[in-house]
């Protein structure tokens, strides 16, 4: 990719005095560095905002469903679930006999 632009930042000598120090151990130059930095924090955002996407998409789909009335109480969810857990623990038993 041609390198067409520039970036100028202001930030801490210390700050700037300790990263290029860093890329020099490295033996990569700080702009290499700069530019793997920025395109992760690109490809981060973009995950985050496809994640926060999905589950949006997620609660509309639930809210539809509790209006329509397919929904369940905690209740329910809470009692089904100590059902199950209690099958499970009779074949546990029942295998380790």
């Amino acid at each position: 990719m041609a390198k067409q632009a520039v970036f100028t930042m202001k930030l801490e000598s210390e700050l700037r005095d300790e990263f290029m120090a860093e890329a020099e151990a490295a033996h990569r130059p700080a702009s290499q560095v700069l530019r793997e930095l920025m395109r992760e924090f690109i490809k981060r955002q973009h995950e985050s905002r496809e994640y926060d996407e999905f589950l949006s998409r997620k609660v509309e789909i639930a809210q539809a469903s509790v209006q329509a009335g397919r929904g369940r109480s905690n209740e329910e969810v809470e009692a089904e679930a100590t059902l199950r857990r209690a099958e499970l623990l009779r074949e546990v038993d029942e295998a380790g006999k």
